[in-house]
């Protein structure tokens, strides 16, 4: 059987526009009350975080001076994973669809992401579509009270738990949408697709060097399934 880790925000759930409306609100704190700002279009400011674009030059653009900038990158790191913003987040089209074709060929779908483990499990149970694939020891995510590290530090650890406690496979792949999931992925030798879907856009994700480079989750699974001659799918 072929194991399929896979990220949940990016090539699961698109997260565009929780964090717009989490960019707009700090911005309106960070400002004085007289001080006129300009709220970036969505699709510019969603261009510059998938560049990576820091959260002090996006708050500059927006009209902040450095010491308003640095509050609105502060207050955005507090509030973007906030429970009532989540309600935001939408699930990419295609996305169901391609964890049905991996779970009908007998894959073992297997879900690791920074999330916290309240904010997992409550979209997992409001999306029931795409929650049934994910049974509680198919999920591995972050401790609600677990003091966080850097992404690229904590989502190798993740792997590791998960790989300690699953049972062995003989081959598994990473689908992700970040550094954090290529490193993961290259930690323990295991082969990663990178979707576009997320919040990286293809030039920040080559330089991190992925297996490979797709569009969406429906394509990640394509370009897993002809790697099939190599792999113990059901039904190839």
């Amino acid at each position: 059987m072929l194991r399929i880790f896979t990220d949940f925000d990016g090539p699961i759930m698109d997260v565009s526009e929780r964090y717009y409306q989490v960019y707009q609100v700090c911005l309106a704190q960070a400002r004085e009350q007289d001080q006129t700002v300009t709220v970036l279009p969505k699709e510019q400011f969603w261009q510059m975080k998938r560049a990576q674009v820091p959260e002090r030059h996006i708050g500059q653009m927006s009209g902040l001076h450095d010491d308003q900038a640095r509050r609105f990158a502060q207050l955005r790191r507090e509030t973007v994973h906030s429970l009532p913003y989540l309600r935001h987040d939408r699930v990419l089209p295609g996305a169901a669809t391609a964890l049905e074709r991996l779970q009908s060929l007998g894959c073992d779908l297997v879900v690791v992401t920074m999330r916290r483990a309240h904010t997992l499990n409550l979209v997992l149970e409001q999306q029931p579509q795409i929650g049934r694939f994910f049974p509680t020891d198919r999920r591995y995510c972050l401790a609600d009270d677990y003091l966080k590290d850097q992404d690229v530090v904590e989502k190798p650890r993740l792997m590791a738990r998960a790989l300690a406690q699953l049972p062995p496979q003989p081959q598994s792949w990473m689908i992700g949408d970040t550094e954090a999931d290529i490193a993961a992925a290259r930690a323990h030798g295991i082969p990663i697709v990178a979707v576009l879907s997320g919040i990286r856009n293809r030039e920040r994700l080559l330089a991190y060097g992925p297996d490979a480079i797709v569009d969406n989750l429906p394509q990640a699974v394509d370009a897993i399934v002809q790697q099939a001659p190599a792999m113990s799918v059901r039904g190839l």
